[in-house]
């Protein structure tokens, strides 16, 4: 069994989220997007001077920061809750041709090389197959939704679930760069649970990434 797919159960009467989760799955069904601003100038330019594309580095940099932070992790596997040990992106595939798009995915690994080269490989192989899902195939189940509109900033964006039960991994869309004076920034907007995620959780998950892009140099 691959490591990535670990699955942890949840003890209920320790977890601290147990009471929130009770309220917000079973008496207020509650899902909630918060839209940001991240600062990418350092992420970018250094990406550009080392010839590295961005949103593969933009996927493996999320995933990196949710496999640091639990709450973002937690799913029902065979009836049961508990947490994955990473998750694995799963991101819409563009196609020039009749401008539709698959989904296709590339599974997390800790060292950004690695990911990196996988992902490549992955558009190589299944970039250019049309359908809902690439040829790929159907992602792994510790899979999350995770995209980018380059062709426009916003300063708003939510996505809506139309109600899915039992979907608690969060889902991110980053937005086209916008440079003012030297600096780039990016909008990313992220819809989770209420039921397993705090506004807190997210403070020191946007802290976590925010870190990681204007520090490449500690994982590239």
């Amino acid at each position: 069994m691959n490591d990535t797919l670990n699955f942890t159960p949840i003890d209920m009467k320790t977890w601290p989220m147990a009471q929130a989760f009770y309220y917000y799955t079973q008496m207020a069904p509650t899902s909630y997007t918060i839209n940001v601003t991240m600062d990418v100038t350092v992420l970018r330019n250094t990406l550009k001077a080392k010839g590295y594309k961005f949103f593969p580095t933009y996927l493996y940099l999320i995933t990196r920061a949710i496999s640091k932070h639990e709450e973002f992790r937690v799913a029902v596997k065979d009836g049961v809750l508990g947490h994955w040990k990473t998750l694995t992106p799963a991101y819409p595939q563009f196609h020039e041709d009749d401008k539709t798009t698959s989904l296709l995915w590339t599974e997390y690994d800790e060292c950004f090389h690695t990911f990196y080269k996988q992902y490549i490989e992955d558009i190589k192989k299944h970039g250019s197959s049309h359908g809902i899902l690439s040829s790929k195939g159907i992602p792994l189940l510790n899979a999350y939704i995770i995209s980018c509109i380059p062709w426009f900033t916003f300063n708003s964006f939510s996505l809506h679930n139309h109600g899915i039960k039992d979907y608690y991994v969060p889902s991110f869309e980053a937005g086209g760069f916008v440079e003012t004076f030297g600096k780039i920034q990016m909008p990313l907007s992220v819809t989770v649970h209420h039921a397993t995620t705090e506004g807190y959780h997210l403070k020191i998950f946007f802290e976590e990434l925010q870190r990681t892009m204007n520090h490449p140099e500690e994982w590239l």
